[in-house]
């Protein structure tokens, strides 16, 4: 996951594991949701070759890519 481009238009390169596509997608496409570990932070996208949701996890600098980028976030509350 990269991200090019001013603030007003960043467009983030990715892939998709299922068809192997590779395309540009506006913050808009995007989906990053932050949970309380690793396995709960992740991005999610569809794929515009082959229409499948994608899902993958999301590090520190992802995160700070896609919010960076003005990727809309949903921060994930566990109830213990």
């Amino acid at each position: 996951m990269t991200a090019r481009g001013s603030a007003a238009s960043v467009v983030f390169k990715a892939a998709c594991p299922e068809c192997r596509g590779r395309f540009e997608l506006a913050a808009g496409a995007l989906r990053l949701a932050i949970g309380a570990s690793d396995r709960t932070t992740f991005y999610s996208f569809t794929c515009p070759d082959c229409g499948t949701m994608v899902r993958k996890p999301a590090g520190e600098r992802i995160v700070e890519l896609l919010t960076g980028g003005g990727v809309r976030t949903l921060r994930l509350h566990s109830t213990v």
